[in-house]
């Protein structure tokens, strides 16, 4: 699974943008929802995914959900 999809995570409560991008294996862009959710958005493929999964958890931070958009191709 090598295709790059745009993802986006949903966890419980706030993150520091430039913090957590800073020991993040991909770059995310971060929108916080309210005071108990922020949602992240990458563009990866399945194996940048769960990268930033499993930096998430090693974090300690509860997911509350994650979808993916599939990128159209041009050509």
């Amino acid at each position: 699974m090598d295709e790059t999809c745009t993802y986006q995570i949903k966890v419980r409560n706030g993150l520091d943008d430039s913090a957590f991008n800073a020991t993040s294996p991909v770059q995310v862009t971060l929108a916080r929802v309210d005071a108990g959710a922020t949602y992240l958005t990458l563009r990866a493929d399945q194996s940048g995914l769960i990268g930033l999964l499993r930096h998430l958890h090693q974090q300690g931070y509860v997911l509350l959900s994650v979808s993916r958009e599939r990128l159209e191709h041009g050509g």
